[in-house]
């Protein structure tokens, strides 16, 4: 198809030819500094992103202890506390196709794990601060009255739910990966795919004109009856309604027990998947920790209780981790998993269902003992 050009009509018509991107940095640099082009708002009410840059360049390890295996182009975050990932390519690069969608996946995989709120924090300060603009204005603007410290933390539990927005971002987006993007769309429920096809014409002198175009949105409305993702967080109430439903009174009381310590001394966090889930982030060492997350399933069989070692791991290191392990009770089912935690490098969630800990003598109790040390910094017992 011939690319036709597009017309300004001042005091006479100017004719602006389709042009472009002379390199993939000029591409990225336009994007970084004028997010506004990528907000198309959201599909269920329209309202703006209000996207802003954390980071250009962002990296992206794959695992606590090794350094970034890979560069993001862009990391970008809404008012919402919305992770958006952005990889930018020129038409010309073949990549657009197909590869840079494993590209993305692998991205938004390990960010989901590795990418703590303190670590977010500093690069988008450290980005307010190289662009010459007062991080406590940014703040202001985007945050009104909110902490940053809590909207870090929103955006941290968000990337560990999946819950993200990936942009693939360029001057042609090719069908392939059109189809791609739409398939993922409808695939993902928590994760929204688009492809955006910005392109630029250029006129006379410097003048520029550009034209975003959103690939994805028909997806996205489809996920659900209303057009609306639905993004409720399980409530307390929700939880007691689905313990009350478990025939076994043992497994009833761990339930209730887990819950109340969490409310008593941390900060339970209701889940977003279709089944009721919490998980609790505990103080330890000045920070906020996820350490464990209930989940109650399709039905008793399901329901378990893991432990948040990966998490633990980053934020306190290998040894409190190891630490840790040691304090949680032998319960079959458990001690195997934790077993094999100094081969993953403790970078793993260990589970055991209810019904287990319910058949074992003392292990709640053994379980919160552990919490309740690593909290309080104090090593495992003989």
């Amino acid at each position: 198809m011939t690319d036709q050009p597009v017309f300004v009509l001042g005091e006479e018509l100017q004719a602006l030819e389709r042009a472009g991107f002379e390199t993939e940095e000029e591409f990225q640099e336009l994007l970084a500094r004028h997010p506004r082009v990528l907000d198309f708002g959201s599909p269920a009410d329209g309202r703006p992103l209000r996207l802003v840059l954390v980071a250009r360049e962002m990296g992206v390890p794959t695992s606590t202890e090794s350094g970034s295996a890979y560069w993001l182009d862009h990391l970008f975050v809404d008012a919402d506390g919305v992770p958006t990932l952005v990889e930018v390519k020129r038409a010309t690069d073949t990549r657009i196709r197909r590869e840079v969608v494993g590209q993305m996946l692998d991205y938004a995989a390990n960010a989901a794990r590795y990418w703590p709120a303190a670590l977010l924090q500093r690069s988008f300060e450290d980005t307010c601060v190289k662009d010459g603009r007062s991080p406590e204005e940014v703040y202001a603007e985007l945050l009104g009255e909110r902490s940053a410290d809590e909207f870090w933390s929103t955006v941290e539990e968000r990337l560990a739910a999946g819950r993200m927005r990936l942009l693939f971002v360029a001057d042609r987006i090719p069908l392939e990966l059109r189809a791609i993007v739409e398939f993922l769309n409808r695939q993902m429920r928590q994760t929204d795919v688009y492809a955006v096809e910005l392109t630029q014409y250029r006129g006379g002198g410097d003048l520029r004109v550009l034209v975003p175009r959103v690939h994805g949105e028909v997806a996205t409305a489809a996920k659900s009856p209303s057009g609306r993702r639905t993004t409720q967080r399980t409530t307390r109430a929700e939880m007691d309604a689905a313990i009350r439903s478990r025939p076994d009174p043992e497994v009833r009381r761990i339930a209730t027990t887990l819950l109340d310590h969490a409310a008593a001394g941390g900060r339970p966090e209701g889940g977003t998947a279709r089944y009721r889930s919490m998980s609790v982030y505990y103080p330890v060492s000045g920070r906020q920790v996820p350490v464990w997350t209930l989940s109650l399933q399709d039905g008793p069989v399901r329901d378990d209780l893991s432990f948040a070692f990966g998490s633990i791991t980053y934020h306190l290191g290998r040894e409190r981790a190891a630490a840790f392990a040691a304090s949680l009770p032998a319960v079959p089912g458990l001690v195997e998993k934790l077993e094999a935690l100094p081969d993953k490098a403790y970078n793993a969630w260990p589970s055991v269902s209810l019904a287990t800990l319910a058949s074992a003598p003392g292990a709640l109790e053994g379980i919160l003992s552990a919490v309740e040390r690593l909290v309080d910094g104090q090593e495992p017992s003989a």
